[in-house]
This record gives C-alpha cells, structure tokens and sequence, in this order.
C-alpha cells in the first residue's frame, strides 16, 4: 500500500500567465504557494484483486485501461504501460472546482504513487512536467503549468517559463508568517468549471491584461521579500479588477457583492483563486483588522484557516 498527500497551491501574482496562448509568445511569471490543504491518493494491491477498482466521488470497477472514465486516472496508467489489477482510492481537504488547482495536485500525487510503485525514481520537476504532459498535451485541458510545479515543490516559488514553455523556479524567502496572520480564505459556496472559463479567456484577447498581470506579480514578490502586507493587499486589488475584466464569466454579483462588504470591513484587497467564477477568496488585511473582517464575511462565506506548506508532493507510508 501506497500513500500519497498532495497540497493544493495559493496563486499569489502573476495567474495566467502560464496559459499557452500567452506564454508561447511572451514567457510566464508567476509567485505561487502551496498550503496545508491536501488530496490524499491510496494505491494498494490486494492479493484477491482481480480488476481496476476506483474510489473517488465515483465508484468504478474495470477490467481494463480503456474502460475507464476519470480521464486522468485513464492516462495515468496508459502512459505508464500500468496494465495489472490496482485499487485507488482518493480524498481530500477541499471540494474539487474549488479554484485551488486539485485536478492538477491530483495528477502530481497519483504520479508519484505509480511511478514509486513501478520502481520509476523522479525528482519533482519531473514529476511536474510529467503532470503538464498528462493534463495539457494528452488530455489538452487548457490551463499552464503553475499547478502542478506548486503542489509537487511546495513551499513558495517564482516560475519563470519561456516561450519554449520551459519552467525555473525559484524559492521566494520571506516572512510567511507575518503574512499567514494578514491573509483570509473564504469559500463561496459556489463551484465551476474551470476549464470553461479558461477557454474563453484563451479564445478572448487579453494579452494587454496579462502583460499587466505580469507586471504586478514581480511587484508582489518584491512586497513579499519586504513583508509590506499594505502593498501586497493593494497588488492584490490590482490583479482582482484587472482580471475580471478579461470574461464575464470571472466573477458574478455575489462574489462582487462579498468582495465589496469585504473592503467596506478593512480588507485592503483581495481576489478569487485560480480562473474565477467561484471557488474560494482570498483577501489580505492588516492584522488589527483580521478578527473584523472574519466577523463581516462569515455571515455570507465559510472561512478556512490555512498556513503555507513547504514539503510538496510527499509519500506518507508506503509498505
């Protein structure tokens, strides 16, 4: 038996700007995180077994590869000739399409699982690129690489990825602490297709949009290096209004209602997690403000305590 634990990443600057369409020909920036909120994967083989068995928000239950429905599970096992009887079973902290890139978390720790499995040794770049494979050439989902490199290195990192969409990252150190305590996650009870929205802003043009988004994502790792909660809050605001202008489908009147209550109760600024349209919130304050603004918004939204992770894609027990 195999145990995988897999974070879910935190988008802190420069979102977008791995999507192919723009990064192909203008290269991608990005500051990403990943937190203590995880998608477990099981991986076992009993001796009775004699088919492939999934558990997930779906049973199934196959004889063979081509059979089966969850298509990342599918080209997981086909890409590596895995043709045995096997039983996965997954779980996590958060529900997917909750904007906190799980589909891609999932991907990376259902990779580490087989390939530890099958005796294939990977480092966690590979490991990455091994998930974007997956997911954007073979499944053709149309989404970057910021997702799988966040959940599978952990900790906080800036992607630089050229127009060869060639990835290198680097460790961001700074405070985390000083802004664990400043930043607050809301869900909005709302779930969406992601790849929906996506496709429409990879069919809209928006590169003057990402240019920009670019441009605040290095500003938000300067803040970071210099703990200013006051400016990352405001490049928070920036990114916010500047994104959902890029689809109608980015936000909707309650999210745009919540994030207003949310200004008007001391957030300084804040955004939806990854394509928008629902999912979760995030908002920055100072911390005098923390206890008012949680007050304010959990009349309307759940509020989810959460602190950076630094371990990534991790296998917990294995036998």
């Amino acid at each position: 038996m195999i145990i995988i634990r897999v974070p879910v990443r935190l988008p802190l600057g420069g979102g977008g700007t791995d999507l192919p369409r723009y990064c192909h020909q203008y290269g991608g920036h990005l500051i990403t995180a990943s937190i203590n909120k995880y998608i477990y994967i099981t991986i076992n083989q009993p001796v009775t077994l004699d088919r492939i068995k999934l558990f997930y928000s779906h049973i199934e239950e196959v004889d063979s590869i081509t059979e089966i429905k969850h298509n990342i599970i599918r080209e997981c096992l086909k890409y590596l000739n895995i043709e045995f009887p096997i039983e996965i079973n997954t779980s996590a902290d958060l529900a997917g399409s909750s904007g906190m890139g799980s589909s891609s978390a999932f991907t990376v720790g259902l990779l580490l699982g087989l390939t530890h499995l099958i005796g294939v040794k990977m480092i966690k770049t590979e490991l990455a690129e091994l998930a974007s494979k997956i997911e954007i050439d073979i499944l053709k989902s149309p989404i970057g690489k910021q997702d799988q490199y966040a959940s599978a290195l952990g900790g906080v990192n800036e992607l630089l990825i050229d127009t060869s969409n060639n990835v290198t990252a680097f460790d961001v150190k700074f405070d985390y602490k000083k802004f664990e305590n400043s930043l607050l996650m809301f869900y909005t009870n709302t779930q969406r297709d992601a790849n929906e929205i996506l496709q429409e802003v990879n069919e809209s043009d928006v590169t003057d949009a990402l240019h920009t988004i670019k441009s605040i994502g290095c500003s938000v790792k300067q803040a970071l290096k210099d703990g200013d909660v006051q400016l990352f809050g405001e490049l928070l605001h920036r990114h916010w209004i500047v994104k959902r202008k890029m689809t109608p489908k980015m936000t909707t009147g309650f999210i745009n209602e919540c994030y207003d209550k949310a200004l008007r109760n001391s957030a300084i600024g804040g955004k939806i997690m990854g394509a928008g349209g629902g999912g979760f919130l995030l908002l920055c304050c100072r911390v005098e403000d923390r206890n008012r603004l949680i007050n304010a918004m959990s009349k309307d939204m759940k509020y989810m305590d959460f602190n950076f992770e630094f371990e990534g894609a991790k296998i917990i027990y294995h036998d």
